[in-house]
């Protein structure tokens, strides 16, 4: 794992390897960072912030222990959901005492996906104005554009989905983004080559280094739950066909980075807290670059 700072690397045009903490259970965050030990050469890890409702630790508190324990940059995902437009002001201060450099601003999904049907969501503002809000922190200022002692140097990162039916809007919506502060996209998931090619064609023009988002298929009923469940993400046919006839998720997962290396910045990984199957997408991009 490198010693540079991500926001460094991400200046310097270094390829960059990002991927998720997964699950805490509870308390056991020990759990998640011995397995998290053994990755080799991300640069930096995302902590979700209580993803479809369910309880998960403080992702800004996780992200810190990540952080001090792995000695690698931690991005916690910073939803609107939860926090008052003060709390909100008031946590990223102490992300940042913390030692907290990332932010991936959100919008977090509703409390009813999960099993908390009486919690109520804030949403005292939107994810435009969250990173507004963060660019705002990093030029010593509030919400209120007023002065504040010292200032933050956050990194912001913003979400894209370029498996969207509506390129057109999604690009408006990373443009806005770009607008209000957002250095740079990690991105959901994608299977379909010419699609990804699109994207990113189109996305040269916002001028932000993108982490295209890879999901490796380790079987036919994650295919079934993507293409059922996860809104804008779709497994194409010829891949279903590949793997009914006995293709490994992980092939078919080299081929399309192969394909797509030398037009992306980087590479955001769904590896669902498979340590192994990560550090071999590591490997293998890496040896694209040689």
């Amino acid at each position: 794992m490198g010693t540079a700072d991500l926001k460094s690397k991400l200046s310097n045009g270094d390829f960059i390897f990002t991927t998720e903490l997964g699950a805490i259970d509870g308390t056991q965050i020990e759990d998640r960072i011995a397995k998290a030990k053994d990755y080799r050469g991300l640069d930096a890890i995302n902590v979700h912030d209580c993803p479809n409702g369910n309880l998960r630790m403080n992702s800004v508190m996780a992200a810190s222990i990540v952080k001090r324990e792995l000695g690698i940059e931690a991005i916690p995902h910073f939803t609107c959901r939860d926090r008052s437009l003060l709390g909100t002001q008031a946590d990223l201060l102490g992300a940042h005492a913390l030692g907290i450099r990332g932010i991936l601003a959100t919008t977090g999904d509703v409390p009813q996906h999960g099993p908390y049907k009486g919690s109520k969501a804030v949403y005292n503002y939107n994810s435009y104005e969250l990173i507004k809000l963060i660019k705002n922190l990093n030029s010593g200022k509030d919400a209120n554009e007023v002065n504040i002692k010292g200032s933050t140097d956050f990194v912001i990162a913003a979400a894209a989905s370029p498996g969207a039916l509506n390129l057109t809007v999604e690009f408006e919506r990373m443009k806005k983004k770009v607008e209000m502060g957002a250095d740079f996209f990690q991105t959901q998931p994608i299977y379909d080559v010419i699609k990804a090619r699109e994207f990113l064609e189109q996305a040269k023009v916002i001028g932000k280094p993108i982490l295209l988002g890879i999901m490796p298929l380790t079987d036919l009923k994650l295919v079934k739950f993507i293409n059922n469940k996860m809104a804008g993400v779709t497994v194409t046919a010829e891949i279903i066909k590949q793997m009914e006839e006995g293709k490994q998720g992980i092939d078919i997962a080299f081929e399309f980075i192969a394909q797509l290396f030398g037009e992306i910045e980087g590479i955001h990984i769904y590896g669902m807290g498979d340590v192994q199957l990560t550090n071999k997408i590591i490997e293998f991009a890496k040896s694209l670059k040689s």
